[in-house]
């Protein structure tokens, strides 16, 4: 089917990269006559441009000098047909744009040609007024950079279109970002927003395939809501995902629903949270909040300190032991949530005792610094141990002795990584927080938002991830599972209560929800 359509929450997509998505439009335009697939894009973005924005009137199509250029002229043909105002502009067609493209594309030219015969005319310079912009001015593997000619065009044309108040339709991708990655080297204003949804009056369209760069790092805020055209093309069997995008098809609920009514609370595991130095007790008693509400049947907090005497005991069903009255080899240990210094001395134990486990913040800043952690948390695969560690982009970057700018440059290499280096499960967090492992193709989590982005709301997550575990998902599942209803608890906000900021402790009670 060539009718765009709007991905959904509750499904996964197989993401492709640049260079599979082209090997599939190889593979397509080889059985397909000449031009088929530009035209078929350009159909599919004037429908979608129609169903975006049915009011709009006049509409400017800003063309690049490659095949994405082409896509735009298809469209902007297909909408004047329909009736509309259309004012395209070609880089090639402005002055100071840099040298001239040395030859057009073939299917770009034809489209080109035949928006021209169709009395179309293309401009050097924006239009004054517009109620909709189209985006087409570069495509895959087309990067802003200095060096690259039209540069400075192309960035002024893009902060007229987001600095306009109308919207903004990108074909295929934004211009600039890294569909492989999610990196620009364009910095555009965000626009008015709610928190918790996608930047305002910013869409994409993305043909024949999904492409990662599209849900994580830059790429969502760049993108904002996502819809698909695969213009009626079948994705064959040797052009394998590099990537999913992470639905609630593929998680396993947290919850005891269907539960046996014989069950009792040692039938739903216990999570132990070891963590909480001096002044952070507060993220041990988030993450074992989240725990308890998340389904585990017990929890049990292990304060590094003696904090928690002055703590608010709003949550009297968590119990309070040492450290050293832990049975690891029972509980699923979730360790590192405010941790410090102090957490370093019981790593070894634990990680030797523990047969599920959950490493987050201080835990994973310990095992950085210490060769010897690195070999005992390797070694826990081989002992058919569970192993989640949930970095952030500064924590990966330590564990792999490397820059957060070299994390975030590669988002999915740096999961899969560490995945491989520890052989353990991994949740990469951050906007389209990434799981890996060896052997299973990387999730890419398409729930959640900006409300996340306060203290406390990972230890929430570690918690979450530890429930499932003891709830008995494998730490692949857990990891997916957590990682997912974390972030649609933050959508769920967002939508009722519009505005409203979302603390760590409120989301840790909603935490089974």
């Amino acid at each position: 089917m060539n009718r765009p359509t709007k991905l959904s929450a509750q499904q996964s997509y197989p993401l492709y990269t640049v260079e599979a998505t082209r090997a599939i439009e190889q593979l397509a335009s080889a059985c397909l006559p000449n031009h088929t697939l530009m035209q078929r894009a350009g159909l599919a973005a004037a429908q979608w441009t129609l169903a975006l924005a049915p009011h709009a009137q006049h509409i400017w199509v800003a063309c690049g000098p490659g095949n994405n250029g082409g896509d735009g002229f298809e469209t902007a043909l297909m909408l004047h047909r329909f009736g509309k105002k259309v004012s395209i502009t070609w880089t090639e067609h402005a002055q100071n744009a840099g040298p001239p493209a040395r030859r057009q594309a073939a299917d770009a030219s034809a489209s080109r040609l035949r928006a021209l015969a169709a009395g179309l005319e293309i401009s050097g310079s924006p239009p004054a007024q517009f109620d909709v912009a189209i985006d087409a001015l570069l495509g895959l593997g087309a990067s802003l950079t200095p060096e690259r000619a039209g540069t400075a065009l192309i960035n002024q044309w893009l902060q007229r279109m987001h600095s306009s108040g109308a919207p903004v339709l990108a074909l295929d991708l934004p211009s600039g970002l890294d569909a492989d990655t999610g990196n620009s080297g364009l910095l555009l204003p965000t626009g008015s927003q709610t928190a918790g949804q996608a930047p305002a009056l910013r869409y994409t369209l993305s043909f024949l395939t999904l492409k990662p760069g599209l849900f994580t790092a830059q790429g969502r805020d760049l993108a904002g809501q996502v819809w698909l055209a695969d213009l009626a093309v079948r994705v064959p069997q040797e052009v394998p995902p590099c990537a999913w995008l992470l639905g609630a098809d593929r998680v396993s609920p947290l919850s005891r629903q269907g539960a046996a009514q014989a069950s009792h609370k040692g039938s739903f595991g216990d999570v132990a949270v070891l963590g909480g130095d001096k002044g952070m007790g507060g993220a041990a008693v988030l993450a074992a909040c989240a725990a308890l509400h998340a389904g585990a049947g017990r929890v049990f907090v292990a304060l590094l300190t003696n904090a928690f005497e002055s703590l608010d005991m709003q949550q009297p069903e968590l119990m309070f032991r040492s450290p050293d009255a832990l049975d690891f080899k029972r509980q699923v240990l979730v360790c590192g949530c405010g941790g410090g210094q102090a957490v370093r001395a019981h790593l070894p134990g634990a990680l030797s005792s523990a047969c599920k486990a959950v490493l987050d913040a201080d835990a994973l800043n310990a095992i950085a610094n210490d060769r010897q952690l690195q070999t005992q948390l390797t070694a826990r695969h081989g002992r058919g141990y569970a192993t989640v560690l949930t970095p952030h982009p500064l924590e990966a970057a330590r564990l792999l002795q490397c820059s957060v700018q070299t994390v975030q440059a590669d988002r999915l290499s740096a999961a899969q990584a560490l995945a491989d280096r520890f052989a353990c499960v991994v949740v990469l967090k951050g906007s389209g927080s990434v799981i890996a492992a060896a052997g299973q193709k990387p999730l890419i989590n398409q729930s959640g938002n900006a409300l996340l982005a306060t203290a406390g709301t990972g230890d929430v997550l570690a918690g979450m991830v530890g429930a499932a575990l003891a709830i008995g998902h494998t730490a692949w599942e857990a990891a997916a599972s957590a990682v997912f209803s974390h972030g649609r608890l933050a959508d769920t906000w967002a939508q009722r209560w519009p505005g409203e900021i979302l603390t760590a402790s409120a989301l840790a009670r909603r935490a089974g929800a």
